[in-house]
């Protein structure tokens, strides 16, 4: 179970978060959330796909880790192969929260940053710090801050983009029936994409609202973070001659 605690320079002013990768972490998993806030970066690397959240049934985009639930074919030993990390990733035990401040004399939710105390990579004792000795803020910690402002910029971003997405029909399902070898085939369920034949047959009036509302750039993102499939192919074929031999 998670245990937040609200980050302050006096209670965690030793407080350490290793920064390294492993299964110990929880780094072994398939996929995690993607944010449009981040799309332009993760389409170098990751193919983005959309699935419904089965608790709230709200559309999130992913981006594909592997090809089972506990394969992430980006991790090897330590290091993440790849030149970007996904936020979800990056953010490690943090995350933001809202905390009612009075500021110039009205009650406002901050966002406000906290830590969850048991979380494997605070548990693990070593690490980058979060707080220079007098008190000021690391570089880690404001490279933190950064993420989670993404991620909270991400979210609220994506249920409008989605939505209106949703709304044009363009979201549809996708079948992932791939062949690694004559051994080996996987299948993936639950994802879905942009339709291409959908896409182009919209008017010119939809097109422009998608563009005003500065969607129609992301939907071309995800539409070329596919070709990341190959990649994510290629490495698992490795891997299967590696265990064959």
């Amino acid at each position: 179970m998670a245990r937040y605690e609200l980050l302050n320079n006096i209670t965690h002013k030793d407080l350490r978060v290793a920064t390294r990768f492993g299964r110990e972490f929880g780094d072994d998993v398939g996929m995690v959330m993607a944010f449009p806030t981040e799309f332009a970066e993760l389409q170098r690397e990751y193919p983005i796909f959309f699935r419904k959240d089965r608790d709230s049934g709200q559309w999130q985009a992913v981006a594909l880790l592997g090809f089972d639930a506990k394969e992430n074919l980006f991790l090897q030993g330590e290091r993440w192969n790849a030149a970007y990390l996904p936020g979800a990733i990056a953010k490690g035990p943090f995350l933001i929260g809202f905390q009612e401040q009075r500021i110039e004399g009205e009650l406002r939710r901050e966002p406000v940053v906290h830590v969850d105390m048991d979380h494997p990579r605070i548990q693990a004792g070593d690490g980058e710090a979060v707080f220079l000795p007098q008190g000021g803020n690391s570089a880690y910690l404001d490279h933190i801050s950064t993420v989670l402002r993404g991620i909270r910029d991400g979210v609220d971003a994506g249920q409008a983009m989605y939505a209106a997405l949703d709304a044009l029909g363009l979201i549809q399902p996708v079948s992932l029936e791939i062949t690694l070898d004559e051994g080996h085939r996987v299948s993936l369920a639950g994802l879905h994409n942009i339709d291409r034949d959908r896409l182009a047959a919209l008017d010119a009036e939809q097109l422009h609202a998608l563009h005003r509302a500065g969607y129609l750039e992301g939907v071309y993102l995800v539409l070329a973070s596919i070709h990341n499939l190959r990649r994510l192919m290629a490495e698992k074929q490795r891997r299967l001659r590696e265990t064959a031999q």
